[in-house]
This record gives C-alpha cells, sequence and structure tokens, in this order.
C-alpha cells in the first residue's frame, strides 16, 4: 500500500476540494491509503463523504495562513507516524507549508496549481516563486495554468497537466429531481431558468452575473435565475440584486453539500468570470446537460469549443452573454444540442477515470525515482 497525504487548506466547497471527494472512489484501494489535512474547521463540508470512502481526515486548526505554517512540525510527525510516502498539496498556503514539511521529512512532493500565476496577491506569488522549486513535481490543472507557471515562475522542477475532471456516472441528470426542486422553489415546470455555482468572490464576477441576467430576463419572458454558493460578497452580491430590482427573479441558496438537484433545475449555466483554472462546477454542470453560457476565462476555453459544446464571449465582452442566453431561450431544439453537447464533452475528454489513472501514474513514477 502506497501511502498519500493531500493537503489543503480547508475542506469547504470549493473546486480543489470537491475533487479531493469526487478522485477517491476511483483509485485503487487495494494500492493506495489517502490520509488528508486541512486547517478549517468550519470549512468541513467534504469530510464526511472522503471518510465515507475510505479517506483518513486530520484537521489541524489554524485561524489564518501564518497559522498554517505554525503546524509544519506537527505535520512532519504526522508524516512519520503514518509512514506516509507521498505528500501532495493542494493551493499555495497548503504549497508553502509542504515544502518546509518536504524539507523536515525528505518525503516526495507534489504540488497542483489550481490558478494562473499572475491572479494571485503579489505576496503570494512572490512566495510561489521562491519556493517553487523546492518540490518534486508539479501537476496544473489545464495547459493555460501550465503556460502561466512557466513563464512566471521557470522552474526547475518538471509540471504536468492533468485536467481536471467529473464523475459522468454520478452527475446524471434526473428530470424529475429537478422538477422536485422547482416547484418546492416557486419555480413552474416550464420556465426558463439560467443559474451558476460559485463561491462569491471577485473572480467570479457575480455583479455582473446579475446585470446579465437583467438584460436576458427583458426579452425572455419568466425568466429566473439560481446563484448557488457562499462567500463574503454575499451582501455586496445581495445588495446588487436589490439594486437591479431582481430579488424576485434571483434565487441565492447559499452552500449546498448535493449541488445535483440544482443543476437540475438550471437549463443554462452561466458563468462571467475574468479569470480561471478549470472550474469543476463548470465541468459538473456540462455533465448534467445544462447548456454553457461563459466567457472564455483560463480554463473555461480548454473545455467549451464556442459554438460546439456551448457558447463563449471574451472575458471583456461578458455583457454580450446575455445575446447568448436569450437565443437558446428563444430556440428550444438549440438550447437541447447545446445541454446534449456539453455532456457528450465531459464524457469524451474530462472523466474522473481519465483524470485518476494520469495522477495514480505519476504516483507510481515518483516512488520509483525514490
Amino acid at each position: 500500500m502506497i501511502k498519500v497525504l493531500h493537503i489543503i487548506k480547508s475542506l469547504g466547497r470549493g473546486g480543489a476540494e470537491m475533487l479531493l471527494q469526487e478522485t477517491l472512489p476511483y483509485h485503487h484501494k487495494n494500492k493506495y491509503e489517502f490520509h488528508y489535512i486541512y486547517f478549517l474547521p468550519w470549512k468541513n463540508q467534504m469530510v464526511s463523504g472522503i471518510e465515507k470512502n475510505g479517506g483518513i481526515v486530520k484537521n489541524f486548526e489554524a485561524k489564518g495562513n501564518l497559522g498554517i505554517m505554525m503546524q509544519a512540525r506537527k505535520v512532519a510527525a504526522y508524516i512519520k507516524q503514518n509512514e506516509i510516502e507521498i505528500i501532495h498539496c493542494h493551493l499555495p498556503w497548503a504549497g508553502f507549508l509542504g515544502r518546509w514539511v518536504h524539507r523536515l521529512t525528505g518525503v516526495p512532493l507534489i504540488y497542483t496549481e489550481h490558478n494562473k500565476q499572475e491572479r494571485y496577491h503579489w505576496i503570494t506569488r512572490t512566495l510561489n516563486k521562491l519556493t517553487f522549486n523546492q518540490q518534486n513535481h508539479v501537476v496544473a490543472v489545464s495547459k493555460d495554468v501550465e503556460e502561466s507557471i512557466l513563464k512566471y515562475i521557470r522552474p526547475h522542477v518538471p509540471v504536468t497537466t492533468i485536467l481536471n475532471g467529473v464523475n459522468v456516472e454520478t452527475f446524471l441528470r434526473n428530470k424529475d429531481r429537478g422538477l422536485a426542486l422547482r416547484e418546492k422553489l416557486g419555480i413552474a415546470e416550464n420556465a426558463p431558468v439560467v443559474g451558476t455555482v460559485a463561491v462569491f468572490r471577485f473572480q467570479k464576477r457575480l455583479k455582473e452575473w446579475v446585470t446579465v441576467f437583467k438584460q436576458a430576463e427583458k426579452q425572455v419572458p419568466g425568466l429566473r435565475g439560481i446563484i448557488v454558493g457562499e462567500g463574503l460578497l454575499r451582501e455586496e452580491i445581495e445588495a446588487h440584486i436589490r439594486e437591479e430590482g431582481m430579488e424576485e427573479k434571483i434565487i441565492l441558496p447559499g452552500l449546498q453539500t448535493d449541488v445535483k438537484p440544482w443543476y437540475e433545475a438550471m437549463d443554462v449555466f452561466m458563468m462571467t468570470s475574468v479569470f480561471e483554472g478549470l472550474p469543476i462546477a463548470l465541468l459538473e454542470a456540462m455533465s448534467m446537460e445544462c447548456a454553457v453560457v461563459s466567457t472564455n476565462a483560463g480554463g473555461i476555453k480548454e473545455v467549451i469549443r464556442d459554438d460546439v459544446d456551448g457558447l463563449l464571449k471574451p472575458v471583456d465582452d461578458w455583457k454580450m452573454l446575455s445575446a447568448h442566453v436569450i437565443k437558446l431561450f428563444q430556440n428550444k431544439t438549440l438550447l437541447d444540442k447545446y445541454g446534449c453537447a456539453a455532456r457528450n464533452r465531459v464524457v469524451t475528454t474530462f472523466s474522473m477515470k481519465a483524470m485518476v489513472e494520469q495522477t495514480e501514474f505519476l504516483y507510481q513514477s515518483i516512488i520509483s525515482l525514490h
């Protein structure tokens, strides 16, 4: 049994966090034992799912980034006690900690980068550049992320792109479940619904999402909106919804551990992001046969081929997304076509199975070198 330790800041509902839960059932349990360390105890939505699938989870409580770094010796002791053979870190502050622990223990370290370097705070970006070569291998979640690493970091360690995947067997549309949720929300069975699932932070541009929705709503009778998620900008987004007079049209249900019914209640999944790595929510929505309308930020354009798998606009032309939404709701055949195309795209290219196979191959190559 190869013992792998994943280190991540939290196990709340974020893209990287969701991947840890969703990939676990696909791994070869007769070959690998997976451990997970996280630091923010109030962000623990993925813990039960990981434990249910055999993962061993440990919380080393820390209140902030500096507190996380203070846990290095505890993590090193855990690694020694549990005979961990590979450390796999996700996102910058877990990466900084992991590189320190790597120096303390000598255990091989893999780091997965989920975002482009230029999108990080300058302090985070600088620390990343200073410490980046203190690890054995780097995984980028998209070619866009890999190119950013090569441009801004110029690393001496190898970088491999392993595209994010989705569980296409689990994320399978159930029409009845979607209709039941619509009824609960007071949304008519045939009402047009556009939605998104996101952490409420700057990069998602949810205020812009509301603006696009308002423009589309003028020409799509009965259009309803759903924004699933939570975050620091919630009050600001709620205020913007009120300012735009959309409080009766857009539903904000908050954080949802089970997002499948929410995708099933949507016809169109819309993203207005200014930057992305390779968003898990996008892959989930596509697997659930939502037609996609989005900006072409980051790895999104590696997933959606414009006018083939969905409809895209350049990041700076986000206002034009409303035209795509209107077009889809005025043509049911087109709406269904893009929903089916989205599903086919993830099944053939972005399956969880392929992602896990590539990750396990990397684990084996790292072990063979050490």
